[in-house]
């Protein structure tokens, strides 16, 4: 067939007669009657063209094919017109149907997670009593529990790390708040920080001496300072001036770490003591720390961490823990992390953004990413261990030490606490 057949085909349906008819009241007098424009008159007119392609008269052979083709386009364009009426009517209806009605609850199992630590410095297995370990283990599930049930709730990552924190802080087993260590001038000083992942904002504070929970004053400091870290008088000042209560340094007294202190000085002053005694300093009277990461119903994750420092360390020392990158880190993009150790290794090592950064450009897993950059601080001759945990509620416990004080808390409220390899 022509190319003019072939056109007048496939526009059969919106043509009724030749020219030489009167097309227009014909055509308007079926429309009604065939919806898709399929008509009688449509026909004859390809007919009509067809009989002009071949002046002698078509074939048999042409006029089944002339069939045939007409057969096929009314049934492709009845198709069309049919399944156009329908989308027509039934449209508003599927474009609901594609949302989430009100009253349909969102069957999407909301993970969230939590993970804490009370630090890499242990008391040795040996001398570990069942009572001792009791009273470690208990306050790590106050803290966990402190933390799940904020998460447990609704609540902010933020909001659960910071409570659970502020749990380990009053607990004076272990080295932050109540339990801070000794510096060498016989004086308390504390570090914390804590830091968002969702807007990367963080908060730290430096060498306080009279605030009970170092963790809280972290965060008003990220959140009404405009500054990421405040030190001493300063931060103290500025605590007294949002409501926050100073107390005595004799609040942080504790006999345990007095003793410490004692005994790393005289350690100093000879390896093996004047009547030939050896002192053997262990993790827990170096160093310890206390800290907790999380990941809330909405994929957001935090870092809070809190420390006394280390024991015998010179006064205005600050190590690891305030400091954004190397003790403390969360982005919702990779991971949230809180370590504990020696700091100045952790802060040469970069340790808590290091284990984000492999994550986000190596490509590894936290557990991989946690280990890589622990083993990077062996190498240093530092010692110690952190918690991680990702979007996913994936989550990393690793150290180097005899032990570490750690529990977590997993999405189906399952309670995990551990103290020794």
């Amino acid at each position: 067939m022509g190319s003019a057949a072939l056109m007048c085909l496939m526009r059969g349906h919106r043509v009724a007669h030749p020219p030489s008819q009167s097309f227009g009241e014909a055509s308007r007098a079926t429309a009604a009657a065939h919806p898709a424009g399929i008509t009688p008159e449509a026909f004859d007119f390809q007919f009509w063209m067809l009989r002009s392609e071949f002046p002698g008269g078509p074939t048999q052979r042409d006029m089944n094919l002339f069939r045939i083709r007409n057969c096929f386009f009314a049934i492709v364009l009845f198709s069309a017109g049919a399944l156009a009426v329908a989308q027509e009517q039934t449209g508003p209806a599927k474009a609901v149907s594609k949302g989430k009605p009100d009253d349909q609850p969102n069957m999407e199992i909301e993970k969230f997670g939590l993970v804490l630590h009370g630090g890499a410095g242990t008391i040795e297995r040996s001398k570990m009593t069942p009572e001792r370990e009791r009273e470690y283990r208990a306050g790590l599930e106050r803290a966990l529990m402190t933390g799940y049930k904020i998460l447990k709730r609704g609540g902010s990552s933020l909001d659960a790390t910071e409570a659970a924190v502020r749990v380990l802080e009053d607990d004076p087993h272990f080295n932050a708040g109540k339990g801070a260590v000794f510096t060498s001038a016989g004086t308390n000083e504390m570090d914390a920080a804590i830091m968002d992942g969702k807007t990367l904002v963080a908060g730290a504070v430096a060498s306080l001496r009279h605030i009970k929970n170092p963790i809280s004053l972290a965060r008003l400091v990220m959140e009404k300072s405009g500054h990421v870290m405040m030190d001493g008088e300063g931060a103290e000042a500025f605590a007294r001036e949002h409501g926050i209560e100073l107390v005595d340094q004799k609040y942080f007294y504790t006999q345990e770490r007095w003793e410490a202190l004692e005994k790393v000085k005289a350690a100093e002053k000879s390896r093996t003591g004047a009547a030939g005694k050896a002192f053997i300093i262990t993790d827990q009277d170096r160093h310890g720390t206390v800290g907790a990461v999380a990941v809330d119903r909405n994929g957001n994750l935090a870092a809070s961490t809190s420390t006394g420092g280390t024991t015998n360390k010179r006064p205005g020392r600050v190590g690891d823990s305030p400091v954004i990158g190397a003790g403390t880190y969360a982005n919702n993009s990779t991971c949230a992390v809180s370590a504990t150790g020696d700091g100045e290794y952790f802060i040469r090592a970069t340790v808590a953004h290091d284990v984000s950064a492999l994550m986000e450009y190596r490509g590894m897993s936290l557990k991989e990413a946690a280990q890589s950059v622990l083993d990077k601080v062996a190498k240093l001759g530092g010692s110690g261990g952190l918690i991680a945990i990702d979007r996913h509620g994936n989550i990393a416990l690793p150290f180097n030490t005899s032990g570490m004080y750690r529990g977590y808390v997993d999405p189906n409220g399952k309670f995990v606490v551990e103290i020794y390899k």
